[in-house]
């Protein structure tokens, strides 16, 4: 008789570099535990109360992704609210990490929520490309490698359709010097190695251009860093005054610990600057189901942004982890399962409509709605986002390119109707006393 194996429970591992779901004790992968993360990172959920008060200030209806809890979770976004109300300056800043020559579905979540808070907010945006990071922690990346990727990268990234007058596109290897360096080497000369290994489980044996990195992402979101940006005349000085402007990350949580590390920090600098605001996604999962993220590293947990319409049909009706039952009987019997079923995940993503999505929901959890016929409507959601994507990605030339990673003053004009901070109350003498 063969020997049962056995099986040891698994935490999740949600890190900058990887993100692995937790498995019970018979060995399976779980879905990832976002409440979890939160309560061990000290986030805050985004409830109804934040998005009642986002509309009331922007006039915006909340994105289908913050209605639905896909951006789930934040630091200071309040704060950024009260900015935009006062008509205050702040930016955005986000971030891609290019490790092949094109995106999957999953990293352009992120960047199309940051398009479109940029454009409600109509506010400057930092766009880093860490191709530095890819060769440092890629053995079979090399430096030339990862600044072509990037370059590839940025050129998808445009095609997403960012404001050129208010965005701002970089590769680290091309760009970082002067005031951006400045700001990293100071910064690095506040943290220890304790405080990166006790963030990312650096040990004696990592390099030292891996521990040195976390400087680079953090002081991205400092406004000195960009001198060009905010002046018509760049100062050949950082100055308070650019330092006070606010910083806006929209990223994957897995990207936190950078940026609790910057806030621990951040007031410790020659010319402090407030903590940065974050906003936290979920990850897009993968094809295979839960427990994981689209990977670029496996082609066949993710649909490209260079995908075919056959290629993008196949890997959906092949590879996507179904919630329905084994024969069409059970399924009208029994019903389905959308809460795990990819198809139905990805169309909590792409489709608009509440109402229809709600429906899809019923449906598929009555039986009523079949797993083939889900899939035929993911599939022809995501081939029409891809294709229209693919069209716009073959406008971004070589000069559109380095129009955007020209580093220049980017115009844009926040809240056209500011409401003034209230006065401070003026105390009597008695008050005083």
């Amino acid at each position: 008789m063969a020997e049962e194996q056995s099986h040891t429970a698994q935490e999740q591992d949600i890190n900058p570099w990887s993100v692995e779901g937790a498995r019970d004790e018979n060995g399976e992968v779980v879905a990832i535990n976002y409440e979890a993360i939160c309560r061990k990172w000290n986030t805050s959920i985004i409830d109804d109360k934040l998005l009642e008060r986002f509309e009331k200030v922007t006039g915006h209806k909340p994105h289908r992704w913050l209605r639905r809890g896909l951006f789930f979770s934040h630091r200071d976004f309040d704060r950024i609210l009260t900015l935009y109300e006062r008509g205050e300056p702040f930016f955005l800043y986000t971030g891609r990490g290019p490790s092949t020559g094109s995106l999957h579905l999953g990293h352009t979540i992120p960047l199309q929520f940051t398009k479109w808070l940029q454009d409600v907010f109509d506010v400057p945006l930092v766009f880093m490309l860490t191709d530095d990071e890819k060769a440092l922690f890629k053995d079979s990346i090399t430096f030339e490698d990862a600044m072509h990727f990037a370059m590839e990268n940025a050129k998808d990234i445009i095609a997403l359709g960012f404001d050129l007058k208010k965005t701002f596109i970089y590769s680290d290897l091309k760009y970082v010097s002067n005031h951006f360096l400045m700001n990293a080497w100071e910064f690095g000369k506040l943290v220890t190695f304790n405080q990166v290994r006790g963030a990312f489980g650096f040990n004696e044996s990592t390099n030292i251009g891996r521990i040195f990195f976390p400087s680079l992402q953090c002081v991205a979101a400092f406004a000195t860093s960009y001198p060009e940006i905010w002046k018509d005349e760049p100062s050949t000085e950082r100055t308070q005054e650019i330092a006070n402007i606010q910083c806006l990350i929209p990223m994957g949580i897995d990207q936190d610990p950078y940026f609790r590390l910057l806030r621990d920090n951040a007031h410790r600098m020659r010319f402090p600057s407030p903590k940065p605001a974050l906003i936290h996604s979920k990850f897009l999962t993968a094809l295979q189901g839960a427990g994981g993220k689209m990977s670029s590293s496996d082609p066949n947990s993710a649909i490209f942004m260079t995908d075919t319409p056959k290629q993008i049909k196949t890997k959906i009706n092949k590879y996507a982890f179904s919630g329905g039952q084994v024969s069409i009987e059970d399924h009208r019997r029994l019903g389905g399962n959308p809460d795990v079923d990819v198809s139905y995940v990805y169309l909590t993503y792409f489709e608009e409509d509440d109402a229809k999505l709600e429906e899809i929901y019923k449906n598929y959890k009555s039986g009523e709605l079949l797993t083939g016929e889900l899939k035929k409507m993911t599939i022809e959601v995501l081939q029409q986002y891809v294709a229209a994507f693919q069209e716009k990605r073959k406008e971004v030339t070589d000069e559109v390119l380095a129009a955007y990673m020209k580093p220049r003053k980017l115009e844009w004009k926040g809240n056209p109707n500011p409401v003034p901070a209230p006065a401070p109350a003026i105390r009597t003498k008695k008050e005083s006393a």
